[in-house]
């Protein structure tokens, strides 16, 4: 990914601000949110910087912090479609921390955008020490997973042809 990382002693304190209204987080206690946020990194992305392509294997997870990425599909025509835009509180490649295939889709920066990022290391690392709080975070994967599934159906179903049941 290209990026600045950002450093400095106020930088988990930053991270934690900002995970607090994360859902994703629910259901840790503000020492768990420390334990998290320093295996995280917050990362300054330029507009129009490719944060992942299509294809490319995943390592990690981002959290928008600030800015707007676009999350973009190729048709079969090899046009560009945006099929996604995602802004504060969002976020992209969860599925990256836990499996190794490639990413399902591309993402670009429409404006600069502030990232927190959690690296597969990072989770694994987490997982390791505070297993406690891994499953706290894999829970709060699955329920995104499943909440984007059913909103995924729902999208799909306006386009399906209806059952003729004669």
């Amino acid at each position: 990914m290209e990026g600045t990382k950002v450093r400095g002693s106020r930088v988990v304190d930053s991270i934690i601000d900002f995970l607090i209204d994360i859902p994703l987080f629910d259901e840790l206690h503000s020492t768990e949110l420390k334990i998290v946020a320093r295996q995280m990194n917050l990362i300054e992305v330029k507009r129009n910087d490719v944060v992942f392509k299509e294809g490319d294997k995943g390592s990690y997870m981002c959290f928008v912090v600030d800015g707007i990425l676009d999350v973009i599909k190729q048709t079969a025509a090899r046009k560009e479609v945006v099929i996604s835009s995602l802004a504060r509180g969002r976020s992209i490649g969860e599925m990256s921390v836990i499996d190794n295939f490639p990413r399902s889709a591309s993402v670009r920066a429409r404006t600069k955008v502030t990232l927190v990022v959690l690296t597969r290391e990072g989770f694994d690392a987490i997982l390791q020490s505070h297993p406690q709080i891994g499953i706290k975070i894999l829970k709060g994967i699955a329920r995104l997973l499943s909440m984007n599934l059913r909103k995924t159906s729902s999208q799909l179903a306006d386009f399906m042809l209806p059952i003729n049941n004669e």
